[in-house]
């Protein structure tokens, strides 16, 4: 292979074009092979970047130099090289010079940008097409980059250099090059999607940084490409009709974003964000009337219309669509415009080209469902059930049904507002002739179906119901879902339950779904049933039906009498109910909510009466012997049956005569655990009181709650099984789905349209360390920003020179420990700096990936040479190494130029393992579902001193003014979601619960147990008290609890900012030891201070005024012995009873823990 390299090196030294370019494809072959070919780059760069070559060796060169690692004191030759390419006389050359640049990491690139303006706007001046193409295409991808937005904060100049280089590429979109065209419209309609979806002031082509000062620059360069864009529409789209068809498809966006962005008003918000609006200067566009606005709109519509129906690419379709799509949204749409391209995006499902891209279709026609008239959405349901049912992707599959589900409401409350305002009703509009298909109608009503699908429609039903229920969310900007909840707030308007009408129908359609046998699946069924509690509630069903004399309206006796219909047939279904877990929460939602004194009692002996039909069920589930944890749940059915029966006994005679015999043989029975047993005894004794006692009923006993407890939130007992994991994961999809649509978190830009540039959202740029010690030449401080959902951190660097001298040059080297490893696969990173003047801050900064959760750190050497340039290093060295060292003799006269350096390092840059977690957002009772199974767990002690006496502190933590938790206070600014949290007053105590992910999945869980040890010499100042934390974590993989036990106190130390001090094990051990001595000392003290029991002896009295004085000692001794029987025996302590029992409790936990840790060391040994 040596022999192969060194042929290559030689035919790149040669000046021979063909051999040079052979030799550079060979390199690239061996490159994509995995070899090592740094050594070739070396001489690319030293014979044919740096030097005059074709343009066919210049690109093949900055591939090269592309794939290989080449050290960082070749970049500022490539760059000196590509400046001195710009102005070659052979434009191909320089074609490829431009297009290399991306390729540039950025500090040299920054620098190169900096010294050659005029050599990047000749490229733009070009005759050549070539040149201007290379010069838009690579100047339209790099000017968008954060990192380069960031020079233009400190530099005002180079500001409108670069406004006027994206001048430049967006008026190259008139070009008479077509490929030119096509790069200038690539590049604008990039500025515009990055500006419109991307992570505002994050993500920076190589690095991620913190100002938001970018998002004001990018908004002027926006505002100004708008303003080009809307000024010259008409010449934009008639050079966009000469283009090629297949380049016609980058002319849309920018058209269509203009557009949008003029006629909705977002330019004049961008213009405001761009902090150009206070300066008294406004655009013509400022002032345009709704008239222009409107006929500009209608004319870039009329310019996309015949694509639809003439084209042939599906692409060209589906991005027209889209685009015209959003054009419908702004003021001034019309519905026709959404309805032809819904019908065009629709005609693509059948093609079998693009049949790959059918989950793309449905969500764009479901999202923007809202566009169309009431017509047109009620013609595509049924289509776009089917079309929902056959997605393969679930996320995809639960979007798209709560897209459906969502404008069902919306479809039905518009259309019976607009019934009652006194329109005519539009037929098809409610909810059961919206899922009338037959195939629909089927799976509802089929029991044993397999489909998911069926599960997946009623909990998204369900669920927007319960989201219909609460206020809508303000919109202060007009958009999509501005038009959403302006239809939704027509619709439901000033009644507060109008909103119950649609989740009627909603119930009625989905009644099948109690008689399904899901394989143990619960979670629809139990959505269903919960909203049907919700309404019977709202309704009051339990008191019957009201009549007009009762002041209830039409409606209101419709919806009820619905209610009680729905009901009787629910009853009747019992016996057919297939899940036996459903069968008891049947009952308890008819049960607590049924018009027991509706009933007729000449049918008392009936078969088909609702109560029997409810006591026969109740006595199945009661003696149900056949039950199994796979089946049933036992202990959950039986207390809810038996819940039921105390609402019914105590609400009717007859219910609760007939409940006494149930209770009574089930008491008496052997399957009555003895907690049924005292249960049924309470039940009994309540139903015997309220049948003899008909006028003095208790007021809590018949009253109902509406609340059905049987949700995966309220479980207290929960078998693990499949069944069960799958409901979870339905309702994981299911509510994520519905949470995104109803209430989706707003993007940065979003907030900053609608809240400002002041807005709160802006992160705080984190606090700089310093690396270097204070009497060292070079001052450095670091800060890093970390981004999880790319796996990067960024290290910002600020080198200050302190000296009096201006150094020429300095190198930062930045070595790496842990999960780190940088982007081009090297080692470290140099960053070579040049000329620092003295007293003046340099930035610098460098991406880094991690690969998994473990320590990492950063660690920086600084070299400066302080003899660059002279002569003084010969001197310098030889009075440091002796002369017989050929090596260092060697490295001198290689490059005399530079000097010795002086070498400083820096402490280590640590990165917490903090910021390689995200909180993990979990309910408590799955949270202690999940606890016991995950395998890693680690224990470890914990101290911190507060001020005050624990039992106050807890008394004072319900006002948030307690000093309680004052050494856990970071733990709310760190990435843990708290799960829940119990304080005891009564030890002073604590247990905390947080869970949070790890960047690659795994799970961390970690209790705090805190008990509190009172002092005992106080002094004059405030008292203090030691908290004592006892650590719990478990994970879900072994090696995330291994790097945390790896250093504990820097592991408490990351999540309390240093507030908690590690404790060892034996510490803790010797502590307890020494309070327990303390305390049997002290009670040793306190028996001997207690008097001797006195002898009885006879007294001689003296004379009568001994006496009398006697007879009253006496007395008082014997009130004295009368009060210590009372009181108990008295002590020399001055302890409280309070204090007394916090001392003793808090004695009981720490020996308790010493007990815990003595049982765990003899286990192991």
């Amino acid at each position: 292979m040596d022999l192969v390299f060194a042929q290559i090196q030689a035919d790149l030294r040669s000046n021979d074009a063909l051999r040079q370019s052979s030799a550079l494809l060979q390199s690239l072959h061996h490159s994509a092979a995995g070899r090592d070919v740094s050594s070739l780059a070396r001489t690319a760069v030293e014979e044919i970047v740096s030097a005059p070559a074709s343009a066919v060796s210049k690109k093949l060169a900055f591939d090269l130099i592309r794939s290989s690692r080449i050290p960082p004191d070749l970049w500022p030759q490539v760059s000196s090289s590509l400046r001195s390419d710009l102005l070659f006389p052979d434009p191909d050359v320089s074609a490829a010079a431009v297009s290399s640049l991306s390729s540039l990491p950025s500090h040299p690139l920054h620098h190169l940008l900096l010294s050659s303006p005029k050599e990047i706007s000749s490229c733009f001046d070009s005759p050549s097409d070539n040149l201007r193409f290379a010069a838009t295409e690579s100047f339209g991808s790099l000017l968008a980059r954060d990192d380069l937005v960031l020079l233009c904060e400190s530099n005002v100049n180079l500001l409108d250099r670069f406004s006027s280089w994206w001048g430049r590429i967006a008026s190259n979109a008139l070009d008479p090059s077509d490929s030119v065209s096509r790069a200038a419209f690539d590049a604008v309609g990039r500025l515009f999607q990055e500006f419109e979806s991307k992570r505002m002031s994050r993500l920076a082509g190589d690095k991620l940084v913190d100002s938001e000062n970018s998002i004001a620059i990018r908004s002027k360069w926006v505002t100004s490409t708008v303003d080009l864009v809307w000024k010259k529409r008409s010449a934009l789209m008639a050079r966009s009709l000469l283009l090629p068809i297949e380049s016609f498809r980058s002319t849309v966006y920018p058209l269509v974003y203009a557009a949008k962005a003029v006629a909705s008003g977002a330019v004049d918000v961008f213009r405001k964000l761009s902090k150009s609006g206070g300066d008294g200067k406004t655009d013509e566009q400022t002032h345009l009337g709704n008239a222009e606005k409107v006929v500009g709109v209608s004319d870039i519509v009329s310019h996309l219309v015949p694509f639809l129906a003439s084209s042939l690419d599906p692409t060209l379709i589906f991005e027209v669509g889209i685009n015209m799509l959003s054009l419908a949204d702004v003021p001034g749409g019309k519905p026709e415009w959404a309805s032809t391209s819904t019908i065009a995006i629709l005609t693509l499902w059948d093609r079998q080209e693009f049949s790959s891209a059918r989950e793309s279709i449905v969500r764009a026609v479901v999202t923007n469902l809202h566009l169309l008239d009431l017509h047109m959405q009620v013609s595509l349901f049924k289509r776009l059930l089917l079309m929902v049912r056959n997605l393969r992707a679930e996320s995809d599959r639960m979007h798209a049904l709560a897209c459906i589900c969502r404008t069902a409401l919306c479809v039905d409350l518009f259309a019976k507002e607009s019934v009652r305002r006194g329109q005519k009703p539009l037929p098809g509009t409610d909810i059961a002739s919206l899922f009338e298909d037959a195939r629909i109608k089927d799976d509802l009503n089929s029991i044993t179906s397999k489909s998911l699908f069926r599960e997946e429609l009623v909990a998204s039903l369900v669920e927007s119901c319960f989201q219909l229920s609460l206020p809508l969310p303000e919109q202060k900007n007009s958009g999509t879902e501005s038009r959403v909840i302006g239809a939704l707030a027509y619709g439901t308007g000033y009644g507060a339950l109008n909103w119950t009408e649609s989740a009627l129908e909603v119930v009625e359609v989905c009644k099948p779904c109690v008689k399904w046998g899901c394989d143990g699946r619960t979670y629809a069924i139990d959505c269903y049933l919960k909203l049907l509690v919700r309404l019977c509630h709202i309704y009051d069903t339990r008191g019957g039906v009201k009549t007009i004399k009762d002041g209830a309206s039409q409606d209101q006796i419709l919806n009820e009498t619905r209610l009680k219909n729905l009901q009787l047939q629910l009853i009747r279904d019992l016996r057919e109910v297939h899940t036996p877990r459903i069968c008891a929460r049947l009952i308890w939602a008819v049960a607590e909510h049924f018009d027991l004194e509706g009933l007729d009692p000449l049918l008392a002996d009936d078969p088909e009466d609702p109560l029997n039909i409810l006591l026969s069920n109740i006595h199945k589930v009661l003696f149900n012997i056949d039950s199994t944890a796979d089946s049933t749940n036992r202990l959950q059915d039986v207390q809810a049956v038996l819940l039921c029966a105390l609402h019914l006994g105590s609400r009717n005679a007859r219910a609760g005569q007939l409940l006494m015999k149930e209770l009574e043989e089930f008491r008496n029975n052997g399957l009555a655990d003895s907690v049924n047993k005292h249960q049924c005894r309470f039940i009994l004794q309540t139903v015997k009181y309220v049948t003899s006692h008909p006028d003095n009923r208790w007021a809590g006993v018949g009253e109902s709650r509406g609340d059905y407890p049987f949700s995966h939130h309220k479980l207290t007992v929960q078998f693990y099984e499949a069944s069960a994991a799958q409901d979870r994961k339905l309702e994981g999809l299911v509510h994520k789905a519905i949470q995104e649509l109803w209430r989706p978190d707003p993007s940065e830009l979003t907030l900053l349209i609608t809240k400002g540039i002041d807005s709160t959202f802006l992160k705080v740029p984190p606090s700089a360390y310093t690396l270097t010690g204070s009497s060292d030449p070079c001052y450095i401080e670091a800060y890093h920003l970390a981004d999880s959902m790319d796996g990067r951190v960024t290290l910002h660097l600020k080198v200050l020179n302190l000296t009096e001298l201006e150094l020429e040059r300095v190198d930062i080297r930045v070595g790496l420990s842990g999960a780190l490893y940088f982007m081009d696969g090297s080692s470290q990173a140099i960053r070579q700096l040049r000329n620092l003047v003295s007293q003046d801050p340099v930035l610098c900064s460098m991406t880094l990936g991690v690969s998994h959760f473990e320590r990492c750190a950063l660690w920086v050497q600084v070299l400066y040479y302080p003899f660059y340039g002279s002569g003084g290093a010969k001197d310098y060295g030889e009075g440091d190494y002796a002369e017989d060292d050929i090596v260092m003799r060697q490295k001198k006269t290689s490059k005399p130029e530079f000097g010795e350096p002086v070498i400083l390092r820096c402490q280590p840059y640590k990165i917490p393992l903090t910021d390689l977690l995200l909180p993990h957002k979990i309910s408590p009772v799955e949270y202690f579902r999940l606890w016991p199974s995950l395998p890693a767990i680690l224990e470890y002690t914990g101290a911190y001193i507060y001020e005050g006496s624990g039992f106050m502190a807890t008394a004072a933590q319900q006002s948030g003014a307690s000093p309680f938790l004052s050494g856990l206070k970071s733990l709310s600014s760190k990435p843990f979601h708290r799960v829940c949290s119990h304080f005891l007053r009564t030890v002073a105590g604590f247990q905390l619960c947080f869970a949070a992910k790890t960047w690659y999945g795994g799970f961390l869980g970690m209790m705090i147990f805190g008990a509190s040890e009172v002092s005992r010499n106080v002094d004059l100042g405030d008292e203090t008290t030691t908290m004592m934390c006892k650590f719990v974590v478990r994970a879900s993989d072994a090696s995330i609890i291994k790097e945390i036990g790896s250093d504990l106190q820097g592991w408490l130390d990351d999540i309390t900012d240093g507030g908690v001090e590690y404790m060892p094990e034996e510490e803790v051990k010797e502590a307890a030891v020494e309070r327990l001595r303390v305390s049997m000392e002290q009670i040793a003290l306190l028996k001997a201070a207690q008097p001797p029991p006195q002898t009885s002896k006879a007294k001689e009295v003296e004379d009568s005024d001994e006496e009398e004085g006697v007879e009253d000692e006496k007395k008082k001794e014997e009130k004295k012995e009368e009060d210590e029987k009372t009181k108990g025996p008295s002590t020399l302590s001055t302890l409280t009873a309070e204090e007394a029992e916090h001392r003793a409790l808090q004695a009981a936990v720490i020996q308790e823990w010493h007990m815990l840790c003595k049982e765990r060391a003899t286990k192991v040994q």
